[in-house]
Formats: structure tokens, C-alpha cells, sequence
């Protein structure tokens, strides 16, 4: 969590920077930006100086806009997000249930589905084997689409021709319950 927030604090500077050397560039005063804003300078001043590290993604966006920028914003996947530690302890617990006659792999890359010259970063939550079998498993804490779940598992399955089976492993809550329930015949 703190790594989440240390870089948000880090990239609001950061915007704040590029901010105020665009309104000197453009010669505003934070008087100016204020009046158009509705703040007082000191506060526009406080803001662009990097001394408000919880200013809003609307005002810092608003801001660029006052001096010219058009601020913009992307998520890339980074660090291990609080989903899997739900995830994790699932596959642990029914690691635990499966018992140790059997090998257990996890994260284990999907082989074949990437178009030539890129690679598939899609992997199966884990790979359990024994003599003569050999079965993709897939570890899900908060199912809300089955036709979309199903769909992303029958690609993984078409394109990891190495796992023979597929095994759904949901979090035992009235959720789940109930969807295994009302869609069996779908799941089967």
C-alpha cells in the first residue's frame, strides 16, 4: 500500500513541476489561475509547488488545461495487487487438500497463443500433475461474469495445449455458491 502511495505523492510532484514551468513559460500568476479557478493564489501556489500532495487528478488536470497541457493518465500492471493475496490463499488451501503425491507448479505461462513475435503473458494459476495426468488450475476470489470467465479459461485452454484438464477453484461464499448452482450445466 505504501508503495501505491509513495508514487502517487512522487507522480503529483512530478505534474506540479511540469504545471508551474508551463504557467511561468505562459507568464500567469497564481492570482490568475486562481480567479479562473475560483481558489485564492496562495492555494494555486500551494497546489503547482508541490505542497498539496493529495491534489486531485480533476484539479491537476484542470490546471494543465489553464496553462496549456492536456494531462494524461495510464495504469500498466505493477507489483503483486491485494487480489492475489485472496487468490494465493485459495490455491493454498486446496493445495493443502490435494495433498503431496502430486506435483504443484504455479503461475506457469500459457505456450502457443501469442501472435509470432510477441509473448503471451497469460498463465495458469497453477499446474498440478501426477502419473499420467496433468491439469491447469484456475483460482478465482470474486467471480461476476461466467460467460466472460468461461471464454478467457476456453482460450487458455485451446492455447496451453500442454494441460489435458482444467480445474475451476472458486472461494467457498454464498456468491459462489449460488453461481455454481444456477449455472452447472454451464460450467460442466
Amino acid at each position: 500500500m505504501e508503495i501505491g502511495a509513495s508514487h502517487g505523492r512522487y507522480l503529483v510532484a512530478s505534474l506540479c513541476r511540469e504545471i508551474d514551468a508551463a504557467r511561468v513559460d505562459r507568464g500567469l500568476s497564481y492570482a490568475s489561475i486562481g480567479h479562473e479557478l475560483g481558489m485564492t493564489g496562495q492555494q494555486v501556489a500551494r497546489v503547482c509547488q508541490g505542497r498539496s500532495p493529495k491534489a486531485s487528478v480533476v484539479l491537476l488536470a484542470t490546471l494543465a488545461a489553464i496553462v496549456g497541457l492536456d494531462l494524461a493518465a495510464r495504469t500498466f500492471p505493477g507489483g503483486q495487487p491485494l487480489r492475489d493475496r485472496a487468490q494465493l490463499a485459495l490455491l493454498a488451501r486446496l493445495r493443502a487438500r490435494i495433498g503431496t503425491a502430486t506435483s504443484w507448479h504455479t503461475e506457469v505461462p500459457v505456450v502457443g497463443g501469442a501472435p509470432a513475435g510477441r509473448s503471451d503473458l497469460r498463465a495458469w494459476d497453477a499446474v498440478v500433475s501426477g502419473r499420467g495426468w496433468r491439469a491447469g488450475i484456475e483460482a478465482e476470489t470474486n467471480v461476476r461474469d461466467v460467460q466472460a470467465l468461461l471464454r478467457r479459461l476456453e482460450l487458455k485452454r485451446r492455447d496451453g495445449d500442454i494441460i489435458g484438464g482444467l480445474v475451476l477453484a472458486l472461494s467457498d461464499t454464498r456468491h459462489h455458491r449460488e453461481l455454481v448452482r444456477t449455472a452447472a450445466v454451464t460450467l460442466r
